[in-house]
């Protein structure tokens, strides 16, 4: 099997480029699989790409590192990190306890109103994207819902953890989404929770979207010779 390597000479401008800046944009492109687990990623080759010094994107690997992206390999430095069926297995497991917390924040604490636009949208235009098979346009849709939850939760902990987090499965949910069902049932559970947070439950809010991610979860069980 080939190897891969990023980094290339595309010349940017440093002017405004900071490490924060590489971060994001390595961390999109290894949520998407556009950077491929394995991938080696050199430094001088990303200085090159980006406009910017060695010690900035040192210190963009070094975050990345630390959100558990990319590893130290002896003999090949920093490449994207694998995760196992266990390890992703594991994520999700705290993912549902922090995911279901957030949920009865967001719902204690987001003010009248708030939910509406989401509520609106998980109507009939996320429905006609499961009908029509968009599964980019429902993903997108998911992350609109994911990112609502988290703002009116307003807490930054609880936001840096479920980042780090949503970096490792962000490939995985869009593996997932496109299995037999799984949209059906994730709009169904979306709706749920959105009833929930709007009506004010935050027991069932929690309790709802904690459901939604063990049913993501089993999915994964089910299917994961499909999904990793």
């Amino acid at each position: 099997m080939a190897r891969h390597e990023v980094g290339g000479t595309a010349g940017a401008d440093s002017g405004g480029v900071s490490a924060v800046d590489v971060v994001d944009s390595l961390r999109h492109r290894i949520a998407n699989h556009d950077i491929p687990p394995g991938a080696r990623l050199r430094e001088q080759q990303l200085a090159e790409e980006f406009g910017v010094p060695r010690t900035r994107v040192r210190e963009a690997l070094l975050t990345l590192g630390e959100r558990g992206l990319i590893e130290r390999v002896p003999n090949r430095g920093a490449v994207v990190a694998r995760l196992s069926v266990e390890q992703l297995l594991h994520i999700y497991d705290v993912r549902e306890v922090l995911e279901g917390l957030c949920a009865r924040l967001a719902t204690e604490r987001a003010t009248v109103g708030y939910w509406d636009e989401l509520i609106a949208l998980f109507g009939a235009p996320m429905e006609s994207r499961v009908v029509a098979e968009d599964f980019d346009g429902f993903v997108e849709g998911y992350e609109q819902f994911r990112q609502g939850i988290i703002d009116a939760a307003a807490n930054p902990v609880l936001t840096e953890l479920l980042d780090a987090i949503y970096d490792k499965t962000q490939m995985a949910i869009r593996r997932i989404i496109i299995l037999p069902g799984r949209a059906e049932v994730g709009l169904a559970e979306h709706r749920e929770v959105l009833a929930a947070i709007a009506a004010g439950d935050a027991d069932s809010a929690e309790r709802l979207r904690r459901h939604n991610m063990r049913s993501a979860r089993d999915f994964l069980v089910r299917y994961q010779s499909f999904v990793l």
